[in-house]
């Protein structure tokens, strides 16, 4: 599924991605039931329900009432006898029992003793993809960190270039965000949070990052960068060994003969934040050799344009886009 992790790696690269419906083609997303996962206690924290989470709900000696139901898209649950619905969403299981027999003291239990426990945990879950040896979905139920959420796909595979990505979005399946308490919370609707690092340094442990539900992680396929605007091949390119600027824009067969060579912007993402910055260079300069031809790092973009960001994002996007169907993006403005 090499032409995925290249278009999955690509966008997610590119200052920033939104509305992210991630599907695995490379192989089959695991479910709670075959996904080993914690207890509903992790250390030094309790287990709050999730939407989406399949709850077990026991009657002490009304086993007709016993239920097994899942939390809805407004995080609440519908029970027997109960004329209305108990909200179960970032609650723990003892706090959605007393709700509960609160409800049924109301009219028509006298001291029912009520038991809460989730079944299946669909609400905390985590995507990695691209070049990866097992490319999934796993639903967890306690913190993993990125090191491990890599060793639990296998880890990369030998052709994966040298960037990994986290795409984090904002959404209410996260109790942090329903109660306020996170950046992500705050967002615009549609912003969405990228950062980057490399390979190397996740799997020597010299960068510890957590993970949160919800995050998608692309592992990019091979290194590349992107040329945009008056050149005679604008797109994606792979290289092997350490390229310059401009070996990059020979790799696009050259500049049109519209183009300004005094001002080519290479826009790079720094490693562990979402925005870009950009620098100028004069290639005049560079042909006369007063200034170094600078080599490139994997996945900038080599700007041949005097666009904005915004501009050369949405180019590069709609001359990639239709490689993968199973993921849709709409990239934000700058």
């Amino acid at each position: 599924m090499k032409i995925i992790g290249t278009f999955a790696s690509a966008l997610l690269l590119l200052a920033g991605l939104c509305d992210i419906a991630a599907q695995t083609s490379a192989g089959e997303a695991k479910t709670p039931s075959d996904t080993t996962q914690a207890s509903a206690s992790t250390v030094g924290e309790r287990y709050l329900i999730g939407f989406q989470d399949v709850l077990n709900v026991q009657v002490h000696r009304h086993p007709d009432l016993n239920q097994t139901v899942a939390v809805g898209p407004a995080g609440t649950i519908s029970l027997f006898k109960i004329d209305r619905p108990i909200v179960a969403a970032c609650k723990t299981e003892d706090e959605v029992a007393a709700e509960i027999r609160k409800a049924y003291m109301q009219n028509y239990l006298r001291d029912p003793l009520i038991k809460v426990s989730v079944a299946e945990q669909r609400s905390q879950s985590v995507s990695i993809f691209g070049a990866v040896e097992k490319p999934q979905t796993f639903f967890i139920g306690r913190r993993i960190h990125l090191l491990e959420l890599l060793a639990m796909a296998g880890g990369p595979k030998k052709e994966a270039g040298t960037r990994i990505s986290i795409a984090r979005a904002p959404s209410l399946t996260t109790c942090a965000a329903v109660q306020g308490t996170t950046a992500e919370a705050e967002q615009l609707p549609g912003e969405l949070p990228l950062m980057h690092f490399k390979v190397r340094d996740v799997r020597e442990g010299k960068v510890m990052f957590w993970m949160q539900p919800g995050d998608v992680v692309s592992v990019s396929e091979a290194d590349q960068v992107y040329v945009y605007g008056n050149v005679n091949r604008q797109g994606a390119f792979k290289y092997g060994e350490p390229i310059t600027l401009t070996q990059a824009i020979v790799l696009a067969e050259g500049m049109k003969g519209a183009a300004k060579k005094e001002k080519v912007r290479v826009i790079r993402l720094k490693d562990g934040s979402s925005e870009p910055e950009e620098l100028v260079f004069n290639l005049n300069d560079i042909d006369k050799r007063k200034i170094r031809d600078p080599y490139l790092e994997p996945n900038d973009i080599v700007a041949v344009s005097e666009d904005r960001t915004r501009s050369i994002i949405l180019g590069l996007a709609n001359a990639i886009k239709g490689s993968v169907p199973n993921v849709i993006y709409r990239l934000p403005m700058p």
